[in-house]
């Protein structure tokens, strides 16, 4: 992989972070009979209003992360990576990233939600400090709420 850095997402990028995240959730899509949310989500707006991590390859975007401020902790709302790069370590790279964003902003909580059938990813969670705080029925199926304290965090302004 050529391009180390990471770097914010500009209103340019919806095309390609909503191209990414289709097909970085297209191997869900027949093991819970739709597409998840993340696939339908209007990128556009997503991007005026949160803040994306963005991971290129030779100019191509190959991984993402999409967080939200809330009142007591960040949202992790979306985390990509291009089926070509998964299991490089991306995900990880993306999710620490979301700590450290957490973390400047005076969060000691960061949270995320998944779907009960992603079992890889919640697998990932657990390993990453995770733990699961309920679970809801929602679109026919189950939703899994975790978070993870982070320690004591930057002083917020």
């Amino acid at each position: 992989m050529s391009a180390a850095g990471m770097r914010p997402a500009s209103a340019e990028d919806a095309p390609a972070i909503r191209e990414l995240t289709r097909a970085a959730y297209a191997k869900w899509v027949p093991l819970i009979g739709r597409e998840p949310k993340p696939m339908t989500a209007d990128y556009e707006a997503a991007v005026r209003r949160h803040r994306f991590d963005l991971i290129h390859d030779e100019g191509v975007l190959v991984g993402l992360i999409e967080t939200i401020e809330e009142p007591d902790q960040l949202l992790i709302e979306n985390v990509a990576v291009a089926p070509a790069f998964q299991g490089r370590g991306l995900g990880r790279r993306l999710m620490a990233q979301a700590e450290a964003v957490a973390h400047a902003a005076g969060y000691d909580r960061i949270r995320l939600y998944t779907n009960q059938r992603f079992t890889d990813n919640i697998a990932l969670y657990l390993r990453l400090g995770y733990g699961v705080d309920g679970e809801t029925q929602v679109h026919g199926g189950v939703r899994v709420d975790m978070s993870k304290r982070l320690g004591e965090p930057a002083r917020r302004v």
